[in-house]
């Protein structure tokens, strides 16, 4: 739009007519005195074209940016409500973690069907199942002891597959934002920096039974029903240092220590004073 030497009039200054104009600013001379306004603000408020067809493009393109500043401070408005929300989740989470107390059995190990096991390493997300009884019959499980400290550890058995050769297929740190006594749909994100999955050689090397073990039957190696099952916190450390030791790439390996030291950090656990796997496959 070309407005040079179009006339124009001001509420104070009278008549004058265009000598210079961008996107930002617009030059007036009035009668030898130049005067800058912000374009095209100052139109409608302060300035008035005497060309009526420039005045109504000026009109439409004060419209346009109008609308579009309208959306963006819409849009800042969304934002802001968003950080607000935000910060409230985040000042309850950090307000139920601080009142939360660890429970020494706070993690949970699911056995994972093979037909679900590409969706759930795909998704990093488990499924706790159904409630098979009672009032609340067919609703989600919620696992309540699990809380920001909490891991899921994945295994699977094959169908001719002795119970005693149950392996390993990966873990993973609960979203930040899990808490399962909150949970409703009976599904548990993984946290998006703390996962691992094993590969099908490292599988093999990490057997179930040599962390877990019934402390009311040590030599009882068998899952029953069900599709999950609550352990020990000392025994995921216990797993998570032996990943370590399994990794030869080094950001994998890197990773799983990382890993390993925010476990431990979540669940107060001492390295140092972690003692070796005792499980049930110990005990034979």
């Amino acid at each position: 739009m070309n407005l040079i030497n179009k006339l124009v009039t001001h509420k104070r200054f009278g008549k004058g007519s265009v000598v210079e104009h961008n996107d930002s600013y617009i030059e007036i001379d009035f009668t030898g005195e130049n005067k800058r306004f912000v374009f095209p603000d100052a139109f409608g408020k302060y300035l008035t074209l005497v060309d009526q067809r420039a005045a109504n493009s000026v009109e439409r393109m004060m419209q346009k940016m109008n609308t579009e500043r309208e959306q963006e401070e819409l849009e800042l408005e969304k934002e802001k409500a968003l950080q607000l929300l935000e910060q409230q989740q985040l000042f309850e989470q950090e307000k139920l973690m601080k009142n939360h107390k660890i429970h020494p059995c706070s993690q949970a190990v699911f056995w994972c069907k093979e037909q679900d096991q590409d969706r759930i390493f795909t998704e990093w997300s488990v499924f706790a199942g159904l409630i098979k009884s009672g009032i609340k019959k067919g609703q989600p499980n919620r696992l309540v002891r699990m809380h920001q400290n909490s891991a899921c550890l994945l295994t699977a058995r094959e169908p001719d597959m002795p119970e005693k050769d149950r392996y390993i297929l990966g873990a993973y740190m609960v979203n930040k934002a899990f808490i399962g006594k909150l949970c409703e749909d009976g599904y548990i994100p993984a946290s998006a920096e703390y996962r691992l999955r094993l590969t099908e050689q490292e599988c093999k090397k990490m057997l179930f039974w040599k962390y877990y073990k019934n402390e009311r039957y040590p030599n009882n190696m068998t899952w029953n029903t069900g599709d999950y099952r609550y352990f020990k916190n000392i025994w995921m450390a216990q797993i998570l240092l032996d990943i370590i030791s399994l990794k030869s790439e080094p950001q994998e390996r890197e990773l799983a220590q990382k890993f390993f030291k925010y476990f431990c950090k979540m669940n107060k656990i001492e390295e140092k004073q972690l003692p070796k796997p005792n499980g049930a496959l110990m005990c034979i």
